[in-house]
C-alpha cells in the first residue's frame, strides 16, 4: 500500500504573536532556534486507517502511519512537541472492547508530550478515564475541570512547561462545558470552571511567572459557533499572552491556522486538523536573532 502524504504549506507572515523573548536566549549560541509543534485532535479511537473503499478518506489515517511521520519529523528537528486536544476515546470497537487502554498505550508509544480532555473521554465515566491513566506516559492537562472528590483527582495538571533547545514552552488545557454533553452519572462531581478566566490566569502565570517564550492552549471548546458560546475564536479575542490555540471538538478541517487579534491586538494562531487522525498538524516556530518569532504551518494528511 502506498502511503499518500499531502502537505499544504502556508507561509504565515512573521508575526509578533507573543512578547519578544530575551536576547540572552541567544547569547551563547548566536543562532536561530526552531521549535516544531505537532498536534492531533478528536482521534476518536481510530487506530487503523480508513478502508480503501471509504467514500471520504480512503486509505487515510492510522496510528502506524502517524508514528512513521512523527519519527521522521523528530529526526529532522529533535526540538519537537507532540500534543493532542482531546476526544481520544469513543468511535470504534477498540474503545468498546478495551475502554481506552489501547489508545493511551499507543499515544505513549508515539511519545506524546501532553493532551487535554474532551467530552467523549468521559464516555466510560470519570472512573473509566481514571482507570486508564496509568497507561498514559504523557501529561494530561486540564485547567478548568475541578476533579475534587472524583476518581480523577490528582491525575491532571493545569499546565506544564517544556524546555526545548533553551526555549521555554508553556502548555495548558481547557475543556468544554459538560452539561448537555456528559451526564452527571458519568462526570460525577466534576466542576466546569469559566475557560476565559482560567485561560487569563494560566497565560499570565506561564508568561510572567514561568517566563515562557511560547504559550500554547490545548482547547476542546470548539473552533467557532453561530450562537453565543465560548469557542477558540472567542477565547483568542478575549484573552492575552496566548500564542497558539490548538483546538478540538468541532472536527474542523483548517487548511492553515487562522490568525485572530487578542485583547491586546496581538496576533494569535488558532488551528484544528479535523478528526480520526486523518491529519497531523505541524507548526514551526523560529526564534530569530533579532528577537522576533516567525512561523510556518503545514497540515499533513496521513
Amino acid at each position: 500500500m502506498i502511503r499518500r502524504t499531502f502537505i499544504r504549506q502556508t507561509g504565515i507572515a512573521t508575526a509578533a504573536i507573543s512578547a519578544l523573548p530575551s536576547f540572552d536566549l541567544f547569547a551563547e549560541t548566536k543562532k536561530t532556534k526552531t521549535i516544531t509543534i505537532l498536534h492531533t485532535n478528536d482521534v476518536h479511537s481510530h487506530i487503523d486507517p480508513f478502508s480503501p473503499e471509504d467514500a471520504l478518506h480512503p486509505n487515510q489515517g492510522g496510528v502506524a502511519r502517524r508514528l512513521t511521520l512523527v519519527e521522521a519529523i523528530r529526526k529532522e528537528n529533535p526540538n519537537t512537541l507532540l500534543l493532542d486536544a482531546g476526544d481520544i476515546f469513543q468511535g470504534t470497537p477498540y474503545f468498546n472492547f478495551y475502554g481506552g487502554e489501547l489508545e493511551f498505550k499507543l499515544m505513549s508509544l508515539l511519545k506524546y508530550d501532553a493532551a487535554t480532555i474532551g467530552n467523549h473521554d468521559f464516555d466510560n465515566g470519570v472512573g473509566g478515564l481514571a482507570a486508564q491513566m496509568p497507561n498514559a506516559s504523557f501529561k494530561m492537562l486540564s485547567a478548568n475541570y475541578n476533579f475534587t472528590n472524583t476518581a480523577m483527582e490528582g491525575l491532571t495538571k493545569p499546565y506544564e512547561v517544556f524546555i526545548k533547545d533553551g526555549i521555554k514552552i508553556g502548555v495548558f488545557g481547557l475543556g468544554i462545558q459538560l452539561e448537555g454533553l456528559v451526564t452527571k452519572a458519568l462526570s460525577k462531581e466534576t466542576k466546569y470552571l469559566d475557560p476565559v478566566e482560567i485561560a487569563q490566569d494560566m497565560s499570565r502565570i506561564l508568561k510572567e511567572e514561568e517566563q515562557c517564550d511560547l504559550v500554547i492552549c490545548l482547547s476542546h471548546l470548539g473552533y467557532d459557533y453561530k450562537f453565543d458560546k465560548i469557542s477558540d475564536i472567542k477565547l483568542a479575542e478575549k484573552t492575552r499572552n496566548i500564542d497558539l490555540i490548538i483546538g478540538g471538538h468541532t472536527h474542523t478541517f483548517l487548511d492553515k491556522p487562522v490568525i485572530v487579534n487578542n485583547a491586546d491586538d496581538v496576533e494569535v494562531l488558532v488551528n484544528q486538523v479535523g478528526w480520526a487522525g486523518i491529519n497531523l498538524g505541524r507548526i514551526d516556530f523560529t526564534f530569530n536573532l533579532d528577537g522576533s518569532i516567525s512561523n510556518n504551518a503545514r497540515t499533513i494528511t496521513v
